[in-house]
């Protein structure tokens, strides 16, 4: 795959993930503005992504059959709607349907995506390199986003934050998936890659009876649980601790930014180190950090490990990506992104219920030291990723 090709590609991803987290920010205002009460709210963030649980796994069987070009289209055309459809009817129920289309469309895109720039590489060290650099797209769409919307409600109707605001926002951010599609419609498809002949009928669940594939979606879920735990915990750790909300977003808005600037180095990293010492690696780091963070008071120390934190769970994602197309076949790789996003969304609705509930037991900062510790138990699944000569062969 040609740079200029992966770079379309990265665009095509800002342009559509920007697009839901643009309205991940502007419909909980509105529905605030509405008179809608917090929980309601809540249940309209959770939809985002909702769909992706469900989704996630036809979404990965219909790339598998049909490549790159027709899911990016229909995913094009679901976003597009679903903001279309807050815009013109601006009502809660509108924004829940809007949440429900731009989250799905978001998944499908991702596994389109991945499938695609993993089938495009020729050896494992291009796996890593392109997947370092469509690591970036996530973190690059979430400023993005929210940055545009943010500007549009506050300034593009006849009062800040009025219902002419919000509509002008919907329309613009209706019109980024038009240009992903833009982006993606020149891209070069590749063949298909039918199942062997003969082959029996698969379902989705049998490769989780492969001990590598199931290892490594262990070791995924540890990464993005910790991924969850500092973002929800760390709120409520810096209340206790008197921080204002000012610091606690800018604490949060480094970690960000640290995670998305190792992917900007990992290429070369990665052309020198092999997965899963970049995962031990990571593991470690954040085991330990779990283990210092609930002592600390001063938003300074508070924030360099957040920055630390940043550095060790971005770096993991792409090296996952890479094993992942190393162990699955060619021709069940979408049904696997599938069934990895489907575990990592069903993750981040269920955890933050149940980091809230320890919480309260045992005191916030005990949430930290008991995923720490599991972290590091974990560590010895991370060492277990040893790709054998057949283990792609699963």
């Amino acid at each position: 795959m040609t740079g200029r090709e992966l770079l379309r590609l990265i665009g095509a991803q800002v342009c559509l993930h920007a697009t839901m987290a643009g309205m991940r920010l502007a419909t909980p205002l509105l529905a605030l503005q509405q008179g809608h009460s917090p929980a309601a709210v809540g249940v309209l963030i959770a939809l985002f992504a909702l769909t992706q649980v469900f989704l996630a796994l036809p979404a990965g069987r219909f790339a598998d059959r049909h490549g790159l070009k027709r899911p990016m289209a229909l995913s094009a055309a679901a976003a597009s709607a679903g903001v279309l459809v807050a815009l013109l009817w601006p009502s809660f129920t509108a924004m829940c349907v809007a949440a429900l289309m731009t989250g799905g469309a978001t998944g499908a895109t991702v596994i389109a995506l991945q499938r695609h720039v993993g089938r495009s590489a020729h050896d494992n060290g291009e796996l890593k390199r392109v997947f370092s650099w469509l690591a970036i797209a996530p973190a690059g769409a979430n400023f993005l986003g929210p940055f545009a919307a943010g500007l549009l409600i506050d300034h593009a109707g006849r009062a800040p934050a009025d219902l002419l605001a919000f509509r002008v926002c919907f329309a613009v951010l209706a019109l980024l998936p038009l240009a992903c599609w833009l982006l993606v419609r020149r891209a070069q498809e590749l063949p298909a890659s039918p199942p062997p002949a003969g082959a029996a009928p698969t379902r989705a669940w049998d490769l989780l009876r492969e001990p590598m594939f199931r290892r490594l979606l262990f070791v995924n879920w540890l990464q993005s649980s910790s991924w969850d735990v500092h973002a929800f915990v760390l709120p409520v750790l810096g209340h206790e601790r008197g921080i204002s909300a000012a610091v606690i977003g800018t604490l949060l808005g480094a970690f960000a930014i640290a995670a998305a600037l190792v992917r900007v180095a990992l290429p070369v990293i990665a052309a020198r180190v092999a997965e899963r010492h970049v995962i031990f690696t990571s593991t470690v780091v954040t085991a330990a950090v779990f283990a210092v963070y609930p002592l600390l008071h001063s938003p300074w120390s508070m924030g360099a490990c957040s920055v630390v934190l940043g550095v060790a769970l971005g770096a993991v994602q792409p090296m996952v990506m890479s094993l992942l197309h190393q162990i699955t076949p060619p021709h069940r790789q979408g049904e696997a992104l599938g069934l990895r996003l489907m575990t990592i969304n069903a993750s981040s609705v269920a955890m933050p219920m149940l980091f809230g509930s320890v919480g309260a037991l045992i005191g916030i900062g005990g949430v930290f030291w008991i995923v720490g510790g599991v972290l590091a138990l974990g560590g010895h699944a991370v060492l277990g990723l040893q790709i054998g000569a057949g283990d792609h062969k699963a």
